[in-house]
């Protein structure tokens, strides 16, 4: 190549390579110093906060607060993948069919992902208010008691899962509807004159052929499930007595929500966030190339 299509290459990397600069390495790096040392709200303005190399991290993995965390955020993220998917891809085949007001009826299943997350939050918190929530008047319509969905240990967790579903489901939707799209209908031709009825043609036909787009939904949605803060801070603010925290809100907690604020140890939680990102990430990279090598 010679030199001037080279500076030309590089001219049009250039942008990009800033704004992954600016926007991404330089964060991690910060919070990656973060979390190395000792910062306090001084040392945090002045910029001299002394060198401790893990101690934040054993500090975060020995404090109580680690193993409920821990749990909840796998808890979380695992069933709210689980039948954010499952609805998802039910309701992707349901719209597959093309009847009149399938399109009106996809882009009104869109309105959770399209609101703001402090409008979702805020409503799921009304609806699921223990004394004038709406769905508590439902349940007392019933004949059943109330439950109280945010105040309660034992619910709190639970609610935030029902309001990131409710959140999520339409990211799914879009996504794997167009992934259906891309399976050739002469296939479910060919399954339907062999006899093979529709439970069968969705295992055996759009199941499998759908597994690459399934696998990078799943993906982006563990990534984005992960770090969810905004609906359980508003909802529960991680309470009852860290019924609700997961890594995400406990980071905030550590790093802004006290007096005195802990920024190593928070950097040091969101840090354990980005690893489990990224092995996630190379798990998927990897599987995606064996499959393409076979």
């Amino acid at each position: 190549m010679s030199p001037t299509k080279q500076r030309t290459a590089w001219a049009f990397l250039a942008p990009v390579t800033v704004y992954l600069a600016l926007f991404y390495a330089f964060p991690l790096y910060r919070n990656l110093d973060l979390s190395l040392r000792d910062y306090t709200v001084r040392s945090f303005v002045q910029g001299d906060a002394p060198f401790t190399g893990l101690a934040n991290y054993r500090k975060v993995l020995a404090d109580p607060t680690f193993a409920p965390a821990l749990l909840h955020t796998a808890v979380f993220t695992t069933v709210s993948l689980v039948f954010q998917y499952a609805i998802g891809l039910a309701l992707a085949v349901f719209f597959d069919q093309n009847f009149r007001l399938s399109a009106t009826l996809r882009a009104l299943f869109l309105v959770p992902w399209l609101l703001p997350l402090i409008v979702s939050a805020s409503t799921w918190s009304w609806m699921l208010n223990s004394e004038s929530g709406i769905v508590n008047a439902a349940l007392h319509a019933l004949g059943l008691g109330q439950v109280n969905w945010l105040t309660s240990p034992s619910w709190s967790l639970t609610s935030v899962i029902i309001a990131n579903i409710w959140i999520g489901v339409p990211f799914n939707l879009v996504v794997l509807h167009s992934g259906l799209q891309s399976i050739p209908a002469s296939l479910y031709e060919a399954a339907a004159i062999d006899g093979a009825n529709a439970w069968q043609r969705f295992w055996r036909v759009t199941f499998p052929l759908l597994r690459p787009v399934s696998a990078i939904t799943l993906l982006l949605g563990l990534i984005y499930t992960l770090k969810v803060f905004d609906i359980i801070w508003i909802m529960t603010k991680g309470g009852p007595a860290d019924s609700s925290t997961t890594f995400a809100t406990w980071s905030y907690q550590l790093g802004f929500g006290n007096l005195l604020p802990a920024f190593g140890p928070g950097a040091a939680v969101g840090n354990l966030l980005v690893v489990a990102a990224l092995v996630f990430g190379l798990v998927y990279v990897r599987a995606q190339r064996k499959q393409a090598l076979s």
